[in-house]
């Protein structure tokens, strides 16, 4: 069987060289560029993110990642963002006392600050999974590695009203510390983490394989 072909995205943020040698450990072929074509015809893209929200938007606009992004959930190919890689996937951010840090807006939803004496959130935690994922199968028990002290808090759903209240809802995992914040969400093509599967150990690198298989 043909390894799946995997772009992570290169756009300025943070080490991703992890990301790279856990995609290859996992079973993928993967490049490492900002070139929008490769990026836009690989069987799946990660954007991984680390730092502040603000930056990596701008940085990701810079590349053209949010008309990548859109580009390729409008084909139904898949996407995976990782930490501020899910934050940014989200409408705005409140980072730093701010309330108008836009995001690319696929999700509705605010970053916020985690309700805990102790941030940022770094360490090891479990995660409610739902019934039904494929990203965590075989992994729903497991322990995932955090680091962040902003997360989303609330999911919001879409009133009865609004077009988007006839699809098929998202599937969110959630964690806990000092309050309930969104883990990961599997969105049809659009998945995203808050964790880092790459530093997760054997439960961060099935993730991947599962992941892999939805390519």
């Amino acid at each position: 069987m043909t390894s799946p072909q995997v772009v992570v995205l290169d756009y300025g943020s943070g080490n991703v060289r992890s990301a790279v040698r856990a995609l290859e450990r996992a079973g993928a072929t993967v490049e490492l560029t900002a070139d929008f074509h490769r990026a836009l015809e690989a069987d799946g893209l990660v954007v991984p993110g680390v730092g502040a929200f603000a930056s990596v938007a701008e940085q990701l606009r810079a590349v053209g990642g949010h008309r990548l992004i859109g580009r390729r959930l409008a084909g139904g190919r898949p996407v995976l963002g990782i930490c501020v890689g899910l934050q940014v996937l989200f409408e705005k951010s409140a980072e730093f006392g701010r309330d108008d840090v836009e995001g690319l807006g696929e999700w509705p939803g605010t970053v916020e600050l985690l309700p805990s004496r102790v941030v940022p959130h770094m360490g090891w935690n479990v995660v409610d999974t739902p019934e039904g994922s494929r990203l965590f199968a075989g992994i729903e028990h497991e322990r995932f590695y955090f680091v962040h002290s902003y997360a989303v808090q609330k999911w919001e759903l879409p009133s009865p009203g609004d077009p988007l209240a006839s699809l098929k809802p998202p599937l969110v995992t959630w964690s806990e510390h000092g309050g309930r914040f969104v883990a990961a969400v599997e969105n049809g093509p659009l998945t995203a983490t808050q964790f880092h599967p790459e530093k997760s150990g054997a439960a961060g690198a099935q993730l991947l394989r599962n992941w892999l298989t939805t390519l």
